[in-house]
């Protein structure tokens, strides 16, 4: 009857820690209901209307022989007229986007190929009001674009910086994927400084975080509530969330947005070297320990690199203080 006890205490025992170990790990998971309910008021939702033409607009339709009584006479004359006229207002597509608002006065940040080529770009708040926006300006390099609503007292996102964001760090997305408003999705940062094939000019941040078509534009939080990106692209086979997510530091945003709204337009310092990665083999070429840091490729005349003696061959290594690892 002892031996039994005794044994009978050990499951007891071992589910008592489990269940002891299970919620503490529960409490060091993040609670997002705050910050979603701070910051969900300044995140918008974005669509724009473009006439279409050319081509793409049919001139006129064929209307069918009927009767003169035919009630479908009716129809036809009163929604394509007596030639059989498409009208224009027909022919409009909407862009599902989204954004956030940066100054109580309507300044609106997203991104630049959520507004291009619209006529009309129309801003909706979560409290379900509308505004016609004004694009003051787009960089089509960062994919950032600046608008203005005519409106005061706007709920505002803080801005945070990226520079200090970690790898493995907490994230949260709030925007309108597929159209539906304010969602919310979570998750780590997995990469910083990632570079695509397409965009030469952003170091994006990569993040498992859930973006759909439609979160173009929107802000990626950190856990204290502050802009630290803008998201901006994914990675996927399908057109669907695969798990590769990558947002604009807002860093770079900003700086952007400054300019646009100071000098109307970006400027961009150059250096004037094409550089690759280094490999492994070029690594033993040049008898290094291990692969790193940049390999100009290329110098182009009269550029400030050339001024410097910049060489092909060269393998930079640091910049301003900083190692260049890749």
């Amino acid at each position: 009857m002892r031996s039994t006890s005794i044994l009978s205490l050990v499951p007891a025992a071992l589910l008592c820690s489990v269940l002891i170990a299970g919620t503490a790990f529960s409490r060091e998971l993040p609670d997002f209901t705050l910050l979603v309910s701070e910051n969900g008021p300044a995140v918008v939702n974005i669509s724009t209307k473009q006439s279409l033409s050319g081509s793409r607009k049919p001139r006129s339709l064929e209307i069918p022989e009927l009767p003169e009584d035919s009630p479908l006479q009716d129809f036809f004359r009163h929604f394509f007229g007596e030639e059989g006229e498409i009208p224009e207002d027909l022919f409009q597509s909407r862009s599902l986007g989204s954004g956030f608002i940066v100054s109580s006065d309507g300044d609106v940040i997203t991104n630049a190929h959520v507004v291009e080529s619209g006529d009309e770009i129309i801003v909706r708040t979560s409290d379900r009001r509308e505004f016609v926006a004004t694009l003051v300006g787009t960089d089509k390099r960062s994919d950032i674009a600046l608008l203005k609503v005519d409106a005061e007292d706007l709920p505002v996102a803080r801005i945070g910086s990226s520079k200090d964001l970690q790898v493995g760090e907490w994230v949260l997305a709030i925007g309108s994927p597929f159209g539906f408003e304010s969602s919310a999705t979570a998750g780590i940062v997995s990469a910083k400084g990632r570079s695509l094939p397409t965009e030469n000019y952003v170091p994006f941040i990569q993040t498992d975080v859930a973006i759909n078509p439609g979160n173009s534009g929107g802000p990626l939080f950190n856990l204290s509530g502050e802009v630290i990106g803008v998201n901006s692209q994914i990675y996927s086979r399908t057109g669907g969330f695969m798990g590769l997510s990558f947002a604009i530091p807002i860093d770079v945003a900003m700086d952007v947005v400054n300019q646009i709204k100071t000098k109307g337009k970006v400027s961009r310092g150059w250096l004037g070297v094409l550089i690759q990665d280094v490999t492994r083999e070029l690594a033993e070429t040049f008898g290094m320990k291990q692969p790193r840091g940049a390999l100009v490729a290329q110098v182009l005349p009269n550029s400030p690199a050339a001024a410097a003696d910049l060489r092909p061959g060269d393998v930079i290594l640091s910049f301003n203080g900083r190692d260049v690892p890749t």
